[in-house]
This record gives C-alpha cells, sequence and structure tokens, in this order.
C-alpha cells in the first residue's frame, strides 16, 4: 500500500540581481522603439520554418496562400504550421482571412515594407 504525502510550502519570490536591472532598464527606457520591433520582427525570423513560410507567401503575393497550401510543401504538423503562422502574425508580418473552413494568408504589406526599411538601416554601414 502506497501513502501520499501532502504538504503546503510556503512560497518566496527571487528576484535575481539581473531582473532589478532588467526592470530598471525598462523604467528608464534605454531602448528605441525602432530597436524593439527590430527584435520582434527578428523573433519571427528566427526558425527556418518561417522564413520558407514568408518566402513563400511572397512569392505568391498576388493570389496569397491557404494554409492547406503551406501544409502541403513543408513537411510538418499541422498544429506546428499553426504556431509558426502565429508566430509571424503576431509580429505583423502576416494577416490572415478566415473564410471557414479555409484561412487565407498574405503579406501585411505596410509591416513588411517597415521591416525592410528597419533592417537596411540596421545593416548599413556607418
Amino acid at each position: 500500500m502506497r501513502t501520499f504525502f501532502c504538504f503546503s510550502i510556503k512560497s518566496y519570490t527571487f528576484v535575481s540581481p539581473f531582473d532589478e536591472m532588467r526592470n530598471e532598464m525598462t523604467k528608464n527606457k534605454i531602448y528605441t522603439d525602432e530597436q524593439h520591433q527590430i527584435a520582434r520582427f527578428a523573433k519571427a525570423l528566427s526558425h527556418p520554418v518561417r522564413v520558407f513560410i514568408l518566402e513563400y507567401i511572397a512569392n505568391n503575393t498576388k493570389t496569397c496562400c491557404y494554409s492547406g497550401d503551406l501544409h502541403d510543401q513543408l513537411d510538418i504538423a499541422r498544429s506546428t504550421l499553426s504556431e509558426h503562422l502565429k508566430e509571424l502574425k503576431a509580429a505583423g508580418l502576416i494577416q490572415g482571412e478566415i473564410n471557414p473552413p479555409y484561412i487565407k494568408y498574405c503579406i501585411n504589406q505596410e509591416n513588411w515594407a517597415v521591416a525592410k526599411s528597419l533592417f537596411r538601416d540596421f545593416f548599413e554601414e556607418k
């Protein structure tokens, strides 16, 4: 016979010196809005599947594309594809239009232009 014990532990919040430093940097706003936006776009581009998705959609801009089309091109689970699309959409690089049961994705032209400009300026030699 197994016996299970249940006990409560008092919870403590540990704040590391790094957390304090990060909080202070956030308070003082040492990062520009452009730096935050570059970081957001860079995060969205940090996986080869997402880079493929963006290239695929950008090369099919006249028709946009459906998530099913992307799934046919990629050897990944639909749930994984959905997560990658969600990340790109959260960054504002793509936009989706739901027409049940289909979801059509297109490049968000306004944010696409912003991303190109920010990265061009970032990589420009000074």
